[in-house]
């Protein structure tokens, strides 16, 4: 016998980690955004003012539901890949690269802190590139599921910084969303 599974094993081994993983991301994603009250809605986010590449609101939620699906697809790629070189490893980077994800909307929208969530996106554009690049070696299909991910939160990098450059004042600002009257 020279090989460890038949492809039918391997197969539902790919089926049970997907079903794991792919929930588990979503969930995960879901509620960091949801307990730091992310989205248009926010009234200290909604006050930013927006750059010109700033998509439409009902973009984020559509993308993200995707990007968190492919996340958990890729993770479950190389989780079922038993006895592979640098299988562990790979997970561990995943693991934290999500971390780092799910820290980000807490750190933006809940703290309110542009410059740090942008440097959150600096540390979260490497780990998820050396995320991609370890799971290329395991598998190149778990890699190229990350390629999108990468590409948006590059865009994210981007989006963010501009966020920053057009509103200096309201990094770490507190917003009541009390009206304030002027009268001349």
């Amino acid at each position: 016998m020279t090989v460890l599974a038949s492809r039918a094993q391997l197969r539902a081994s790919f089926f049970r980690w997907a079903l794991f993983f792919v929930p588990v991301v979503l969930l995960l994603g879901f509620l960091s955004g949801a307990v730091s009250g992310s989205g248009a809605d926010n009234p200290w986010f909604a006050a930013l003012e927006k750059p010109a590449i700033y998509p439409p609101p009902v973009t984020f939620p559509v993308v993200w539901s995707v990007l968190y699906a492919l996340m958990g697809l890729a993770a479950a790629l190389v989780a079922a890949a038993w006895g592979a070189r640098g299988r562990t490893a790979a997970l561990v980077f995943f693991v934290i690269q999500f971390a780092l994800n799910l820290a980000w909307s807490p750190v933006f929208f809940g703290l309110h802190e542009i410059r740090w969530a942008l440097y959150l996106l600096g540390a979260i554009d490497v780990a998820v590139l050396v995320t991609l690049v370890l799971f290329w070696r395991v598998r190149w299909q778990a890699g190229a599921l990350l390629l999108p991910y990468l590409a948006w939160v590059c865009f994210a990098t981007l989006l963010n910084y501009e966020l920053q450059v057009l509103n200096p004042h309201a990094d770490g600002s507190e917003y009541s969303g009390a009206v304030q009257r002027i009268e001349l």
